[in-house]
């Protein structure tokens, strides 16, 4: 390979994780939203596209690492994936350990991207002989997703009783857009609609609030006196196996194999999935905590890189919850990347392999490091200067704004009514896995009631 490919490899990679590591720490940084714009400039600017691959891949550690930030300060995700361990990371907050809740989700997240990327890679090229079959019944396999998350739930009659309507009330607004001239029939409203799920509970909370009875009934309180602990300062690198306890590495470590075979669902409903069940049994508030958000971000970083690296190399098209998301740019940026022709077709076994380690080892080398060491400057920055309402403001104004460019100002009203019926489901126990998986195969569900 050549060295300059290689050395523009290198410089993609360290503008991916220095970028991401910036905007990972910001709440409210919806992977979808922040990943595909990006790829996208740069997809249509011409760049290599083993380069593309690896500033992509760098992005996702990246970003996974430090998302764990405004999760553990304030409670807030920072992107869909984190939104599963803020009831654990708060109970570490309550307990002053905030700082304590980023060193173990950044050690989980490192432990999730050295598992996943080879094993992502082995299966990967066990699966290529069957990766026309797999395309061909894609649309089912995310209504099976779909199914199988409502029957983990403990709402189960209900997310299963949710899964038709929901589809009916996303297809339907989709058809209404089709009959406005600025929005063309062979476009699909995806993003917004997958930010406006995200958002469904703040979207939800937020018209209850102008509600006056239900907003004086809401508890006031203040307090100027939040403490955090201080931690022992780490010398040298930070290893990520020994901020976390054995039990801790192996739940870690089971989550992202985890995360590796089941790529073709819904990340977020595996994570909530495994979190649950690895914790269900621990009484310790701070164990149950700590081995709950460590487990649970070994998944999440495991199911975005294999949930890329899998279609991309044995299929072509986009079939994971990542890959239609913020990796939806490698697959298909008409002109320069289509259907036929994008990364599947043009790179290699071994290009896919040096992309990939580039792109993963920068990231941790300067991600993990940055995270950890100043996980407590951090904190107390955000704690002093960064109001609690502003974070909810950027998150709320960017999907706002994301709604408008996918099809205009309908299109706000529309994300609204999704996220309110989003919210309500998510508050009855429907989440958002079964949700997302819904999402993706609503075209394919409503073709089967007609």
């Amino acid at each position: 390979m050549d060295i300059t490919l290689i050395l523009e490899m290198i410089a993609a990679s360290m503008f991916g994780a220095v970028l991401y590591t910036i905007i990972g720490i910001a709440p409210g940084t919806d992977e979808t939203a922040v990943l595909a714009p990006v790829t996208l400039v740069l997809v249509l600017t011409g760049m290599e596209p083993i380069v593309i691959l690896a500033f992509f891949i760098s992005a996702i550690v990246a970003k996974k690492l430090t998302d764990s930030i405004p999760v553990a300060i304030a409670g807030i995700p920072g992107g869909v994936m984190s939104a599963p361990m803020v009831e654990h990371a708060m109970v570490l907050k309550k307990y002053g350990l905030p700082d304590v809740s980023i060193r173990k989700m950044a050690s989980g997240s490192v432990i999730g991207t050295i598992i996943s990327v080879p094993l992502s890679l082995m299966l990967a090229n066990l699966l290529i002989p069957v990766g026309g079959i797999i395309a061909e019944y894609s649309n089912q396999i995310f209504f099976g997703g779909a199914v199988f998350l409502a029957l983990m739930t403990k709402n189960r009659w209900l997310a299963l009783l949710s899964i038709i309507p929901f589809a009916l009330l996303i297809q339907g607004l989709r058809h209404l857009y089709w009959g406005i001239d600025a929005v063309p029939e062979d476009f699909t409203v995806f993003t917004s609609f997958f930010l406006g799920i995200t958002l469904g509970p703040i979207i939800l909370r937020l018209f209850e609030l102008m509600n006056k009875e239900i907003r004086n009934s809401l508890p006031r309180q203040k307090s100027n006196n939040i403490a955090l602990r201080r931690q022992k300062k780490l010398k040298g690198f930070p290893n990520p196996f020994k901020l976390l306890d054995k039990k801790e590495v192996g739940s870690s470590a089971a989550g992202s194999v985890l995360g590796v075979g089941t790529f073709f669902m819904s990340p977020v409903g595996m994570t909530i999935f495994l979190g649950e069940v690895l914790t269900s049994r621990i009484k310790d508030p701070i164990k149950k905590a700590s081995r709950a958000i460590s487990s649970m971000d070994g998944v999440t970083n495991s199911a975005y890189i294999a949930g890329t690296l899998i279609p991309l190399i044995a299929i072509g098209l986009p079939l994971s919850p990542t890959a239609i998301g913020p990796g939806i740019a490698l697959f298909e940026a008409p002109p320069v990347f289509t259907e036929d022709h994008n990364l599947h077709h043009i790179l290699s076994m071994s290009d896919f392999v040096v992309a990939t380690v580039i792109g993963a080892v920068i990231a941790i080398s300067l991600t993990f490091f940055v995270t950890i060491k100043y996980s407590q400057q951090i904190c107390t920055f955000v704690f002093k200067y960064i109001p609690h309402e502003a974070l909810l403001g950027v998150f709320f104004g960017l999907v706002i704004m994301l709604a408008y460019r996918d099809a205009g100002l309908i299109n706000i009203g529309g994300v609204l009514l999704v996220g309110l019926v989003a919210g309500v489901l998510h508050r009855w126990g429907v989440n958002y896995g079964v949700q997302f998986m819904v999402l993706y195969s609503a075209p394919w569900i409503v073709m089967q009631l007609l």
